[in-house]
């Protein structure tokens, strides 16, 4: 009997432990949105992009470039830029999402920040890949709902950065990664290597970028052996 009560209950936590994400991502779509058609552009060029590319700090700079009057090219090349980061995310979450070209199609496209950390953040693969499309599926929902909000909503809602909406995020990824910083010593010397690059960088270069660089704390981690594990 008491094993047939913990599926449900995990499954409850998942859900609410992702309501937390899909709360934040709901407020910065809002807040995209809203810069976006407060900045000139027409409502369906931050919904279109939302659903297309789903990738918040990519979208926000692509739109800041064309909002600056650059062009199309410009805007794409930022995204392109920011979003090479997934590319180290798709190989940590590679196993998790699941095997069949449909399956790792849509799972590809949900890899973010958010789902990634969530998913890594579990104790065993079978909850990994439940946090990971629990969390993804409900985070693309709330942004794309959140986006068209706040596209509506146009100029409404003012100068949107006086909300402090830019904070939600950052906030809560903190609070998913917190559990595997104070687990693993190796990843605490990674996040703090890749934080001080990316600090350091911040004044320098371009917004996004210091994600990039903060990359390089990777390098100091090493897993254990294979053979080990034989």
């Amino acid at each position: 009997m008491r094993s047939l009560q913990r599926t449900p209950q995990g499954a409850d936590s998942l859900l609410r432990d992702s309501s937390l994400v899909w709360l934040a991502s709901g407020i910065v779509g809002v807040s995209f949105g809203a810069v976006s058609v407060a900045g000139g552009l027409p409502v369906w060029v931050p919904v279109l992009m939302s659903l297309v590319v789903y990738a918040g700090s990519a979208q926000f700079s692509a739109v800041g470039v064309l909002l600056a009057g650059g062009g199309p090219v410009a805007a794409a090349a930022t995204g392109l830029l920011l979003n090479t980061r997934t590319a180290a995310f798709s190989l940590a979450v590679a196993e998790i999402i699941g095997t069949g070209r449909a399956t790792r199609f849509l799972g590809a496209h949900l890899v973010t920040d958010e789902t990634v950390a969530f998913a890594l953040a579990q104790p065993d693969l079978a909850r990994q890949r439940r946090a990971f499309w629990i969390s993804g599926l409900g985070l693309f929902a709330v942004w794309n709902i959140g986006v068209l909000a706040g596209a509506l909503a146009g100029s409404a809602l003012g100068d949107t950065a006086r909300y402090g909406l830019d904070a939600a995020f950052p906030a809560v990824l903190v609070a998913l990664v917190l559990p595997a910083l104070r687990a693993d010593a190796t990843v605490r010397r990674c996040a703090l290597l890749g934080a001080a690059l990316a600090l350091a960088a911040t004044p320098a270069v371009p917004a996004g970028v210091p994600v990039l660089l903060a990359l390089a704390g990777l390098f100091l981690h090493r897993g254990p052996a294979r053979g080990a594990a034989a």
